[in-house]
């Protein structure tokens, strides 16, 4: 008899507290030197072992997704079928985050998935099947699956688990503009500025940078004003945009500076989110 049971996992956004593109490979992906980090917020992905596969989009965000079909959500699923069996599912997508945002929103759903059909059919969660399928599904998709602070490198999917700042107090703000990942890789200048260095995370993400921001915000503007804007707020630890962006992000000494960096920032339009390190 099938397992009814629904499995519930959550979809953690993704920080790239540093990113270092070192050079462009030979196989048109770049070489990366990425400090990985999780927070709470993030959407939901629910599984259930069905008669029929079907796939369900709740949600804020939820619309901008859904004339899309084929997504990373429904291609782990079967990945998964084809790796492990399984059967059919019924598969929810709560969307909370924003859409092409440099939170590793897609790559999250998709990592869920994989983590709630593993649950659902009693495959381990540190299978080499399963990471293998998130390899093939997209760069940041194994760091999602792993879901804990790391150093990645390679296309980001060589991981080393590292300690990190849990509890660490985040705002997350978006301008509401998507950025497209492969222009912004275009866009980088081709310069290698060293790799991340050695130390305590908060100092190594201090000292380091995300090379991909001044394409990012040649594109995208907008990114400036929230840079500027998180920079200035009291209690910031580091403020930073996150992957290709358009999100960026500040770490803050306290919840207290936190909310009143978020509040600070409500008149703008943005999106925001408070949250906190995993």
């Amino acid at each position: 008899m099938p397992d009814l049971r629904t499995i519930a996992e959550p979809a953690r956004a993704k920080l790239n507290l540093a990113l270092h593109v070192r050079h462009r490979r030979p196989d048109g992906y770049h070489e990366l030197e990425t400090l990985f980090a999780f927070v709470e917020q993030g959407d939901w992905v629910r599984v259930t072992a069905a008669e029929a596969d079907s796939f369900t989009l709740t949600g804020p965000f939820a619309a901008i997704l859904a004339g899309e079909g084929d997504n990373l959500v429904t291609r782990a699923a079967a990945r998964f079928r084809e790796a492990f069996g399984g059967g059919m599912h019924a598969i929810e997508l709560e969307k909370h985050l924003p859409v092409a945002s440099g939170i590793g929103g897609g790559s999250a759903d998709a990592a869920a998935t994989l983590r709630a059909l593993a649950a659902l059919h009693g495959v381990a969660i540190d299978d080499p099947g399963l990471f293998a399928i998130a390899d093939g599904l997209g760069s940041d998709v194994p760091a999602c699956l792993l879901g804990r602070t790391a150093l990645g490198r390679g296309r980001g999917e060589q991981l080393e688990p590292i300690a990190g700042l849990a509890g660490t107090p985040v705002l997350l703000v978006n301008p509401g503009v998507g950025v497209s990942t492969a222009a912004v890789f275009r866009g980088w200048d081709g310069v290698d500025r060293g790799p991340i260095g050695t130390g305590d995370l908060l100092d190594i993400a201090r000292a380091g940078r995300n090379d991909l921001e001044p394409p990012a915000r040649a594109i995208a503007p907008e990114i400036d004003a929230v840079l500027a804007a998180l920079a200035a707020q009291p209690g910031v630890l580091l403020a930073r945009m996150s992957g290709s962006g358009a999100t960026c992000f500040a770490l803050f000494e306290s919840d207290a500076a936190r909310d009143a960096a978020a509040a600070a920032l409500a008149q703008r339009g943005w999106w925001r989110a408070a949250t906190r390190l995993v």
